[in-house]
């Protein structure tokens, strides 16, 4: 390689570098955030906690409330769900606080536990229902989403496998046929 050569390819590897920093550091600034369908408020959260502890009620183990299944619902709409299955769950937040203020005249958190298990029972009755006639390209309906996460989220948590399942960290070698009793916990492992 000539001298002349040299000095060129040396120019365009520092310009490029310089080029490259600067728009590595003014290109990488945070734009502002738009709002989005799934930026649940404390209060919706709060709402899919007690939804969830209604469908998983504390009883000798912690309930679904205690799992924190609100936050899990979240983070599984905003993370895995596409833009309609979204929209259908958000959307399924509004049809349940209408359907708690037609039925008894006040929002679900202001329910007694009786009342909110007899509209959680009538929305499984109403997607039961709907989910025997949709079309397969026609989304799920909201209540089965929320009722598929709180038992999905309740059982892979912590205190849902430890304390509801049976479990054990570090499983010893197969075994294809345990003793069961009724009346046992279901293994987590």
């Amino acid at each position: 390689m000539k001298r002349r050569q040299a000095v060129s390819t040396m120019a365009v590897i520092l310009g490029g570098s310089m080029v490259g920093s600067q728009l590595f550091l003014t290109g990488c600034k945070q734009t502002e955030k738009k709002a989005n369908i799934t930026d649940f408020s404390p209060e919706e959260i709060a709402l899919l906690d007690e939804i969830g502890e209604t469908i998983i009620p504390t009883t000798n183990t912690p309930g679904a409330k205690a799992a924190q299944i609100g936050a899990f619902m979240k983070i599984m709409v905003t993370d895995c769900y596409d833009e309609a299955a979204q929209k259908v769950f958000v959307d399924g937040i509004s049809s349940l606080k209408e359907a708690s203020n037609k039925k008894f005249g006040k929002g679900f958190m202001e329910l007694e536990p009786g009342q909110r298990k007899e509209l959680l029972v009538e929305l499984d009755k109403e997607q039961r229902e709907y989910q025997k006639n949709k079309k397969p390209e026609e989304p799920n309906h909201y209540f089965k989403m929320m009722k598929d996460l709180t038992l999905q989220g309740y059982f892979t948590s912590e205190i849902g496998a430890t304390q509801a399942l049976r479990y054990e960290a570090v499983p010893g070698r197969y075994e294809g046929c345990m003793p069961y009793q009724k009346g046992d916990k279901a293994w987590a492992t």
